[in-house]
């Protein structure tokens, strides 16, 4: 039996992969953002705060890191509302991410922080500067640069987790070609065309995130 490849079939939902594709995208930028500030927030007072809040930084991390992504998704999307918080499938999706990815990314920029000499520290405090200085201008400086590489491939390994969000109904690639699925029965050609989708967007990322170092980096 010989299956007949017929992608002219998927050309009247062109739109609607697209803009799939589009939020995948704009998904992954906005958590990106968000998610790093978490995480260089989260790991600056786990390192660096009072003890209770490096407590409740500890239980956050740990919490997220141990559980199914697809999990904290249902329980942001279905079971926040049982306690009177609705969120629409973008709203919970953005979050949902942003919580992901800064529960990995506090440890990596962590990581980071231990790494950084305690004589540049001394070296900063020697010069007058404040707690502030030392830590922007010193401290997650180095950090971020020693962290990138392993940050940049998580960010790529969020991206790629994005698909579940489909499970909630957020428009993204996989609701796309799920949608397109159920309307042509073209399963092979639109999941194909979905995964080499993902894997263009994975080498595209990394090749931005790549150039994006070199560009902050270069002079330090």
């Amino acid at each position: 039996m010989t299956y007949k490849l017929q992608f002219a079939e998927l050309l009247p939902y062109w739109d609607v992969l697209l803009q799939g594709l589009i939020f995948t995208i704009i998904l992954t930028l906005v958590s990106t953002a968000a998610g790093i500030a978490v995480g260089t927030a989260g790991a600056s007072l786990r390192t660096f705060g009072p003890k209770w809040a490096g407590a409740i930084v500890t239980t956050y991390v740990e919490l997220i890191r141990n559980t199914p992504f697809i999990v904290q998704l249902f329980f942001i999307f279905f079971g926040l509302p049982a306690a009177g918080v609705m969120l629409s499938e973008t709203t919970a999706a953005f979050l949902a991410m942003t919580i992901n990815l800064g529960a990995y990314s506090t440890e990596i920029i962590r990581a980071g922080i231990q790494a950084v000499p305690k004589g540049h520290v001394d070296a900063g405090v020697s010069l007058a500067m404040t707690k502030w200085e030392v830590l922007r201008h010193i401290i997650l400086n180095q950090a971020f640069r020693k962290i990138y590489p392993a940050l940049s491939s998580q960010i790529i390994i969020v991206m790629l987790g994005s698909a579940v969000v489909s499970q909630i109904s957020a428009q993204d690639l996989t609701y796309a070609a799920n949608f397109v699925a159920s309307r042509n029965f073209r399963n092979f050609e639109v999941y194909l065309l979905a995964a080499l989708a993902y894997l263009l967007l994975a080498m595209l990322t990394r090749s931005l995130l790549r150039g994006l170092g070199r560009v902050i980096f270069k002079a330090k």
